[in-house]
Parts: C-alpha cells; sequence; structure tokens
C-alpha cells in the first residue's frame, strides 16, 4: 500500500522507534529523530549543526567511520554493533546501518545512519558466553575477571594506581578505563612513555620549563602534570625513569606542587597518576635501582595483568574482536578464522602477548579481503618448516609484519611490483620504503 503523499518523510523518520540521523558532506548533522536523542542522551535540538563525532562519540569516530566509508565507497552497511558514548560518560552498544543520501539527481549530498540500542541483547549474550566486559576490555579468563570487578571502585578512589604486566599486555587500556570510570573521567588524559624520552629532557616533559631554562629552552612550557590538570597522568614505563627524577616525582606526589625547570615558582597539581612498567618493580626497589618509597606511593592499588599465554581462553574472543574492527577500517569482509588458522593461533606462546595477535591479524589482513583466514594467511613464523629457523617477524613489530607481507605477494606474483601494489592498495613510493627498511632487528 502507498503512503499519502502529503505525509512528510521527517514525520515518518519521527515515528520510528530506530534512531536516525543525517549528515551533509561536511559532517555536520542535519536531522537528528527523538529515538536518536534518547538513545544518545542528547536533545535533538542540541544535535543540529553540530559535528556527528562531536554527538556521538563513537567507538569508530577515531578513523573507521562506517558512515565515511558508505559515502566514500557509495555502499551500504547493515547492522554493525558498536558502542555511542553520551555526556554523561555512559557507554551504548548499538546496532548501526548506513548508507550514502542522495539528491533528485542521483548525487550524493550526505549520509543517513540508524541505530537501535542492544544494551540488553549485548548483556544477555555476554551472559550466556561468560564473558566479563569493561570499557574496551574483553575476557573470559576469571582471574581477570574479578581484576574488572574491582576496577570501577579503584577508579572512583582516586588513589595512585600500578599496573604491571609485560610489554602488549594492555596496561595503557587498563589505564584509560581507570580514567573514564573516574570522576576525573571530564578532564583530559595524557600519557607520557618515560623509557621513550631521554633522561636530560624527561624532567622537562613532566614538569614544564621557564624560558632560558637551559638552551633550547625559548619560551615557557608547561609540563605533563600541567596539561593533565582536573584528569589523569599515565606514566608508561615508570621503572625506567632515572633515580634523580625519582626523587623528584615523589615530592610532587607527597606535596601536590611542581616546580618548572628554571622556576622559583611552586605551582599546585590536581591530578590522579597511574603508572605502569613491565620490569619487576619490586625487585628493583629491593635491590636499590628503583626508590623503594616510591614504588609504595605510586603502589597504592597494584593491578598485575596477566600474559596472553595464561588466558588462551580469550584469543579467539579477542581474535573476533580485531576481525571485526580491521574489516570496518579497511572496508573489507573477513568471516573469521578457520579451524586450521585457530588452532595455530591458540598453541602460540605470543612474547609480544595481545599487541603481537593484533599485529598477526593485521599481516593476515593484508593478503586476505574476504572469506576465512588460513594457516597460508599467517606469517611465516607461526608456519615453520620441520627444523626451520623463526623469521625476524617472530618478534611480532609492525615493521616486520609489513616487510613479511610485502615480500610474500612479491614471491606470489613472480617478483612484479605493480601487482603486488595493485593488490595491496599502496603506491610504488610505499612498497618502496617498505622493502628498504627492512624487517628490523
Amino acid at each position: 500500500m502507498a503512503l499519502p503523499r502529503d505525509i512528510p518523510c521527517e514525520a515518518i523518520m519521527e515515528s520510528l522507534a530506530d534512531g536516525v540521523f543525517t549528515v551533509d558532506t561536511d559532517w555536520n548533522i542535519t536531522f537528528f529523530n527523538r529515538a536518536a536523542g534518547v538513545v544518545a542522551g542528547i536533545p535533538p535540538a542540541e544535535a543540529l549543526g553540530r559535528k556527528c563525532w562531536e554527538v556521538l562519540h563513537s567507538s569508530l569516530c577515531d578513523g573507521a567511520c562506517a558512515l565515511r566509508a558508505c559515502i566514500e565507497g557509495e555502499r551500504t552497511l547493515s547492522n554493525q554493533s558498536i558502542f555511542i558514548v553520551r555526556p554523561d560518560g555512559t557507554k551504548v552498544p548499538v546496532s548501526i546501518s548506513a548508507a550514502p543520501l542522495r539528491d533528485g539527481s542521483g548525487r550524493i549530498v550526505g549520509g543517513v545512519e540508524t541505530f537501535r540500542d542492544i544494551s540488553d541483547l549485548a548483556r544477555l549474550r555476554k551472559e550466556l558466553e561468560g564473558v566479563c566486559t569493561l570499557e574496551d576490555i574483553i575476557t573470559k579468563n576469571k582471574g581477570l575477571a574479578r581484576t574488572l570487578e574491582l576496577l570501577p571502585k579503584i577508579a572512583a578512589s582516586g588513589s595512585s594506581v600500578l599496573l604491571l604486566g609485560e610489554s602488549g599486555t594492555g596496561k595503557e587500556l587498563f589505564a584509560r578505563a581507570l580514567h573514564s570510570l573516574s570522576p576525573r573521567r571530564a578532564g583530559p588524559f595524557v600519557a607520557v612513555n618515560c623509557g621513550a624520552i631521554p633522561a636530560e629532557l624527561l624532567e622537562s616533559e613532566l614538569f614544564g620549563h621557564v624560558r632560558g631554562a637551559f638552551t633550547d629552552a625559548k619560551a615557557d612550557r608547561k609540563g605533563r602534570f600541567e596539561l593533565a590538570r582536573g584528569g589523569t597522568l599515565f606514566l608508561d614505563e615508570v621503572g625506567d625513569m632515572p633515580l634523580a627524577l625519582q626523587v623528584k616525582l615523589l615530592r610532587v606526589l607527597q606535596e601536590k606542587v611542581v616546580e618548572p625547570l628554571g622556576s622559583e615558582k611552586s605551582l599546585s597539581t590536581d591530578v590522579r597518576v597511574v603508572a605502569a612498567t613491565n620490569r619487576d618493580l619490586a625487585a628493583m626497589a629491593a635491590s636499590g635501582e628503583f626508590r623503594r618509597d616510591l614504588f609504595y606511593r605510586l603502589g597504592v592499588a597494584r593491578l598485575v595483568l596477566p600474559p596472553l599465554r595464561d588466558r588462551p581462553e580469550d584469543i579467539p574472543l579477542l581474535a573476533a574482536t580485531f576481525i571485526e574492527r580491521l574489516n570496518l577500517l579497511q572496508a573489507k569482509a573477513v568471516a573469521g578464522l578457520a579451524d586450521a588458522a585457530l588452532k595455530r593461533l591458540m598453541r602460540h606462546d605470543y612474547p609480544g602477548n595481545v599487541r603481537e595477535l593484533q599485529n598477526i591479524l593485521e599481516y593476515a589482513f593484508i593478503l586476505r579481503g574476504q572469506g576465512r583466514i588460513g594457516l597460508e594467511d599467517l606469517p611465516d613464523y607461526l608456519r615453520p618448516e620441520p627444523g626451520e629457523a623463526a623469521s625476524p617477524a617472530a618478534s611480532g613489530t609492525m615493521r616486520a609484519i609489513k616487510f613479511q607481507a610485502i615480500t610474500a605477494l612479491l614471491a606470489r606474483n613472480g617478483g612484479r611490483r605493480m601487482e603486488a601494489c595493485r593488490e595491496l592498495g599502496i603506491t610504488k613510493d610505499t612498497l618502496r620504503r617498505i622493502l628498504e627498511a627492512g624487517p628490523g632487528a
């Protein structure tokens, strides 16, 4: 039965139970129905005219935008599960569908997206599967699940937290969760890698400096403590911090004041510190390599993150999550892992932990555009011949992963570089740079 001609399209969309919004080609919201306002927690009138990412803050707004992929690829997307973030910080799981929006002449003038709240469905599914989730952390491991149960209480306490675990176990992910669950979530989250900054510059990076404090100090500069005011400061690889700087950090934590380099003026701080390291900080404190008093000050609450080899039940769960994200990011349709590939991944001991698993799947996506990932799509070091040494990619670094993928494709294409470029969707210059860089150490 045809619809009456006098019913406006907007009136129809307002009557839908699903949230509906449209954007123009500059990503400004041009329509936002009542149901969308209920799910997103914002009055529709306040959404109009704003950028869509400013309103919805979805898990795809960091570069994997589904709506952008639909508009640029002139295709549609259906029933993709993501989450949006309400103004109060609540994360809402939703199922979205998206498509380009065309005018009467067929020209693309924007995009349309529908979404529905699937909180109850997601909660029931996770309960049936025994999956525990918090923020972006997912697990079936009982020990890690107990840690997740404690996380909201620790986050609300405001105490310093020390995250311990091997590289690649997700320490920054936990630090961000602590921030998001804390009363400081509206403030900034500032991260600094204490092991990646030269010792002579780290003090200035943390505490700031005034003009003329040293040769290259051309102007005053705020330190990370000041930039994180009202929020959370994440000190990664804190075990690499020099002893002399540890003394100054302890004073900042105890007295809640910071003194920029070259300044005689102390500034008050209002920062929650979360620190992390892959080193045995307790042993370092016992041997004098790390200040014992700072160790106890940082570790008011200590969380030990287990390596992936100790939580094998999470490998299929994490792999499925990464494949879903990579499909969105790369506009591919990989259906999952073949049985043989999954069995091989389950037997691997993952020296690079969760980060290595993610890199393995990124490598597989270079070779596979659809269907299931098979053994032939995994890096060589996961399928060595008897007596064959592991390839350089065994480190799990992205540089080695990319190099190995390129050389595998060149071999498949008889050394023809243009064929490999077309298959990968990259330029000859990009191909040349990857080959010249090599697999790394």
